[in-house]
């Protein structure tokens, strides 16, 4: 009963973290799960999550009905919204699965380097059991209730720093996942992937919709690029 007047503590914006070791750290393991296959194959789950719920976050703000989603084993997943068959809100729903985790990856970034780590891992959980209500699968509920759980417990056993230290590496993670799976898509796309869906719903091009999708991933890139430098200069100064 003692820990429970820390809890608005841990959930509200605090002090931006002291620069540690943990800050090139937490970006050098993130990368290095994307680079390497036997960890990219396991963890890019999180990746399909951000980009199915960047498909409901954008259906729903755009009128339609979020029917629920699916991440399968293969790594692979679909978001199901229902409403107009043809118009901008499909269009926009449709378009934002790339983007999601790039700009969910940016923010964590800047959350991590600014102080809002505990906020942003407590608005991680809130929206993980929001969406397990639209989980259509058991590995996906687990999936759901997995990132919820560990969310959770990050913000509450963690110190400051190290709850920092997983947002950071989580958003760089999304940002770099984000690139590698926009490029499977650019290398071996089919009819199924969202590039070609938007081009039937369309009549643009796949490849402009792919364009879109980089010049998305390269403004996410610069935005976090510049506070990552300044946060590596600063630990190197200090070092």
């Amino acid at each position: 009963m003692n820990q429970l007047p820390e809890i608005p503590a841990r959930l509200l914006p605090g002090a931006a973290p002291e620069l540690g070791a943990w800050a090139p750290l937490a970006v050098a393991l993130a990368i290095g799960v994307v680079v390497l296959p036997p960890l990219w194959l396991r963890l890019r789950l999180l990746v399909t999550l951000s980009h199915e719920l960047g498909h409901a976050v954008v259906g729903l703000a755009c009128g339609r009905r979020f029917r629920g989603f699916v991440v399968n084993r293969d790594m692979s997943g679909h978001a199901v919204t229902s409403g107009r068959p043809s118009g901008l809100g499909l269009v926009l729903s449709t378009w934002a699965g790339y983007p999601a985790p790039a700009l969910l990856g940016a923010v964590l970034v800047y959350a991590a380097l600014s102080g809002w780590a505990g906020t942003a891992l407590a608005l991680s959980a809130l929206i993980m059991l929001l969406a397990l209500l639209f989980a259509r699968s058991w590995g996906t509920a687990g999936l759901v209730i997995l990132a919820a759980a560990g969310a959770l417990a990050a913000g509450w056993f963690l110190p400051a720093w190290g709850s920092a230290a997983l947002v950071l590496g989580l958003g760089v993670f999304l940002l770099v996942g984000a690139w590698r799976h926009l490029g499977v898509v650019m290398r071996s796309g089919g009819r199924g992937d969202d590039p070609a869906a938007l081009a039937r719903a369309t009549r643009v091009p796949a490849w402009l919709w792919l364009a879109s999708f980089v010049l998305v991933l390269v403004a996410c890139t610069l935005w976090v690029g510049w506070p990552l430098w300044r946060a590596a200069l600063t630990w190197f100064a200090a070092a």
